[in-house]
């Protein structure tokens, strides 16, 4: 079963601000679940003058509670306590035409929910200075539009337990083998199992639908976070704020050290 999320805003930034913003994003108040983040391609192509981009982020996620209790045991195994995930994101950007398009999507709990979210990010058409003919001499305002698409497709219950086809060695009284066997199909199932899965793929996409719905309002208030702290001190307050964002979440010794203590059963000092 798929589902489909959209929204729409704008930002009251231009396009460079806020396209840097989208890579300088985390840490922030309010993305304290997303634990590190590596890039791990990065190109300029020459000929189109884009940017290519494909990093991972690895934050701290746990399937809701609610799915917990409607999924069976052997499917959810011992990783739901992990408290990780891993999200790939690809982002392409073109500053001369002024628009970024990015996609990120989960790369855990696939076989669950698969979320893959598209934005695009446009640097809008100026509007005319003169408007029936008068004039104005008031700054424009740039902002950057922002269209979100998100795709949810819960794959729950649709496993490949199929009917295999007959091997040629069996197939005997000198018949066709090709013929003879038989397509691959799906288990017939009854009416209630077929009705239990669909229910339960619907509330599968309505949890991850509500929780999009969360990140999404908090990842605009993290946006506007870094673009505040940019526009009153540049890059320098923004370099700054994530310093300390990241030391309020870990601690002055970061999270890798703090990781390294628990390993070695270390307590870290009151």
């Amino acid at each position: 079963m798929v589902k489909f999320y959209e929204s729409s805003f704008s930002y009251d930034y231009p396009f460079p601000a806020v396209s840097l913003a989208y890579f300088l994003r985390y840490p922030n108040p309010y993305a304290k679940h997303v634990l590190s983040t590596d890039i791990i391609d990065r190109h300029f192509d020459p000929d189109n003058q884009r940017l290519y981009t494909t990093r991972l982020h690895l934050k701290r996620s746990k399937l809701p509670p609610t799915a917990l209790k409607l999924l069976p045991k052997g499917i959810i195994g011992s990783n739901s306590d992990s408290g990780q995930s891993y999200i790939l994101e690809k982002s392409v950007v073109d500053v001369k035409e002024g628009w970024m398009t990015t996609e990120t999507r989960n790369l855990e709990w696939t076989g669950i929910l698969s979320v893959i979210e598209k934005q695009s990010y446009i640097r809008p058409a100026r509007e005319m200075a003169s408007y029936g003919g008068g004039t104005s001499n008031e700054p424009q305002i740039e902002t950057t539009d922002v269209k979100t698409s998100t795709t949810f497709v819960s794959r729950f219950g649709q496993g490949g337990h199929r009917t295999p086809r007959r091997k040629a060695g069996l197939v005997s009284n000198n018949k066709d083998p090709v013929a003879e066997a038989p397509e691959d199909v799906p288990p017939k199932r009854g009416f209630l199992s077929s009705w239990s899965t669909s229910s339960l793929q619907r509330t599968i996409e309505a949890i991850g639908m509500r929780r999009t719905r969360e990140a999404l309002l908090k990842s605009k208030d993290g946006m506007n976070v870094v673009l505040g702290r940019m526009r009153s001190g540049g890059l320098v307050e923004v370099l700054e704020g994530m310093r300390k964002d990241r030391e309020a979440m870990y601690g002055p010794e970061g999270p890798w050290k703090r990781t390294w203590k628990q390993g070695r059963g270390i307590e870290d000092d009151e």
